[in-house]
């Protein structure tokens, strides 16, 4: 797709794991302006995605719904574009969106085959989106011609499972003193409520299954978009997972999920506006993490 912009604002990778990095801070209000600082970064591969196929969305009863697909490689795909390009002429078809796979055959730290298939959101004007998804139908989505560095970004991943907790561990309740223990049992509440009403209200901290959940966290910064000729790798490769072999994107901070977990990324939906620009890389750490 050369260096042409994508008006898709989503991209998927395989988190590798985590380094250190330093950097000038740019932040004109930091203390430390214009000083070295070190900042932790979370390393995810990114391979080329590749455009599968293009969904139509319109209005339905209930809000929007899905009017009309085309799929490459499927019979009457060309006759199905050019009815989908009349819809939009219509008015019919009022929102696009791009339906992608990851390629993680490429990904060397996962051992995973079977492609993750998802549909990303794509803005701008309609028509020009339209026929930027038409003439890359079929071909690979790169992760540099959706983001760049320095911009903001919110990820989306499922966090590390932790099976059935307790509640000290679930919310963070208070371990029981000695006295008021029963059975010599600290690490439990001391009540389900009051009496009436009578039932256990969802407000109670109880036991239950902790981690594996779907969140979002927002305004991740992106520090860096590596080529695959550019090397990253610590020495040994990173912890559980390898080498990383392709295009990567580094971001501040932490990432949730463990390693070699799916990472969808997307544009900030409320970005913050005091950093503008690539930052100003010194030095990224390659030591071991063994």
């Amino acid at each position: 797709m050369g260096g042409e912009k994508s008006p898709i604002v989503e991209f998927s990778g395989y988190k590798a794991g985590m380094t250190h990095l330093i950097m000038i801070e740019d932040n004109p209000n930091a203390p430390n302006a214009g000083m070295e600082v070190a900042v932790p970064v979370t390393v995810i591969e990114t391979p080329p995605m590749k455009l599968i196929g293009i969904r139509g969305y319109g209005k339905g009863l209930y809000g929007k719904r899905p009017l009309m697909e085309v799929w490459d490689g499927k019979e009457g795909h060309d006759s199905r574009l050019e009815a989908m390009a009349q819809a939009i002429e219509d008015g019919s078809i009022t929102e696009l969106r791009a339906i992608a796979s990851t390629q993680p055959r490429l990904v060397g730290g996962i051992g995973k085959k079977k492609p993750d298939i998802m549909e990303q959101r794509v803005d701008g004007d309609l028509k020009g989106a339209f026929e930027y998804l038409r003439s890359n139908l079929g071909g690979e989505i790169t992760v540099s011609s959706i983001f760049e560095e320095g911009e903001m970004v919110d990820v989306i991943a499922i966090t590390k499972g932790k099976g059935t907790q307790g509640p000290v561990k679930r919310w963070g309740t208070a371990i029981q003193d000695r006295k008021a223990r029963r059975s010599s049992k600290g690490r439990h509440i001391g009540t389900l409520g009051p009496w009436n009403p009578h039932r256990v209200r969802w407000t109670v901290p109880q036991l239950g299954q902790t981690g594996y959940h779907q969140r979002t966290e927002y305004n991740k910064r992106v520090l860096k978009l590596g080529r695959k000729d550019e090397d990253i790798n610590p020495k040994g490769g990173f912890p559980h997972y390898g080498l990383v072999r392709n295009d990567y994107i580094i971001l501040k901070g932490s990432v949730p999920g463990p390693r070699k977990r799916l990472i969808r990324i997307r544009h900030a939906i409320r970005p913050t506006k005091v950093l503008k620009g690539a930052p100003q890389i010194t030095y990224i750490s390659k030591e071991s993490k063994q």
